[in-house]
C-alpha cells in the first residue's frame, strides 16, 4: 500500500517544450519505480504533471529527487538545443 503521495505541475510557456520534456522522461516510467515507489506524469498543453506514490517519506523524498533531477535536465537539454535552432 502506498500511504504517501506528491503532484507537482510543471508549466511551460511553450506547448513544443512541454512535449519535448514529456517525451524525455515519459520513457523511464516504469523503469525507475520499485517496491517502494512509483510514479506517473501526463502533459495536458503545456503543462506536465508528475505523480508520485510511496511506502513511506524517505522513499517519496528520494523518488522526487530522482524525478525532478530528471525533469530538471531534460528541461536544461531543450533550452541548449533551443539556442542552436535555426529557421
Amino acid at each position: 500500500m502506498f500511504s504517501h503521495d506528491a503532484t507537482l505541475e510543471f508549466a511551460y510557456e511553450e506547448e513544443t517544450r512541454a512535449r519535448v520534456v514529456y517525451d524525455a522522461v515519459a520513457r523511464e516510467i516504469g523503469e525507475i519505480d520499485d517496491e517502494r515507489s512509483r510514479a506517473r506524469i501526463d502533459r495536458d498543453g503545456p503543462v506536465l504533471t508528475l505523480a508520485v506514490d510511496a511506502r513511506d517519506r524517505t522513499a517519496l523524498r528520494a523518488a522526487l529527487n530522482t524525478w525532478c533531477t530528471l525533469i530538471d535536465v531534460a528541461e536544461r537539454s531543450t533550452a541548449l538545443g533551443g539556442r542552436f535552432e535555426t529557421g
